[in-house]
Order: C-alpha cells, then structure tokens, then sequence
C-alpha cells in the first residue's frame, strides 16, 4: 500500500472500532490537510493579486484582504474539517458499524472540495481580468 493510499483510504485490519480511533485517525490527517490547503490558498492569494494588478487596473482588493481573509477562511475549513470526524460517528451511531466506513470517503471528497473551492478566487479573478479586458476593447 503506497503512502498516498494509506493516506486517503483505511486499511480493513485498521479499522476504527471506538470514537476515539476515528477522531485519531481524522486528526491524523488535520496537519497535511491544512499544509495542502494553505499552499493551495498561497497559490490563490498570488494569482489573484497578480490578476488584479494587470491592466485595466481593477482597484477592489484593500491589502487587507490579504490579511483577514486568509485567516477566515483557515478558520472555516478546520471547522468543516471537524465536521467530517462528526459525520462518520453519526453515520456509524445511525447505520451500525457493519456498514462500510464513511470516513474515507468523507476525507477524500471534503479534500478534493476544499483544494477546489480553495482556487475558485483564481477563476473568478480571471473571468474579472478578461471582462475588464473586454469593456476596454469593445466598449471604449
């Protein structure tokens, strides 16, 4: 089993078997989700000053945007991080725990969710650019 598997999925000899197992195991993973999530939003924080700082300029992001929202928004994913442990006990407390682990499955996609909803400022300064682009072109 490679790393990256061992990562994104449990083995079925190791799986949770109380409360705390599965917190551990969803803890366990905290650090190199926020580490993914934080390189992701630095990418972010780049492309989307670098967009906004093209031609035509588009004065709308105070530098203190840079600051606060970075922190809110880190602040928000752990607590939808937490979620996700809460998820999978409620889950097994309503299912029983014969039932296939929902935890994995839970922790792949709220990281595929949280790397994307992490770069969609990025998309959104680009359709920006491009408008601003546009109104030059056609409408000047």
């Amino acid at each position: 089993m490679t790393a990256l598997t061992r990562f994104f999925f449990r083995e079925r000899s190791l799986e949770p078997t109380t409360a705390a197992q599965t917190i551990a195991w969803w803890e366990s993973r905290r650090l190199p989700f926020n580490m993914a999530v934080g390189a992701t939003g630095l990418i972010t924080l780049a492309a989307v000053n670098l967009l906004v700082a093209l031609p035509p300029h588009a004065n709308i992001l105070p530098w203190q945007a840079n600051l606060i929202a970075p922190a809110v928004y880190g602040t928000l994913a752990n607590i939808a991080y937490t979620s996700g442990w809460m998820a999978e006990l409620g889950i097994r407390r309503w299912l029983g725990d014969e039932v296939e682990p929902a935890g994995p499955a839970l922790f792949r996609y709220g990281f595929a969710f949280s790397i994307g909803l992490t770069l969609l400022p990025t998309g959104l300064a680009l359709v920006g650019w491009l408008a601003r682009i546009s109104s030059v072109l056609f409408f000047e």
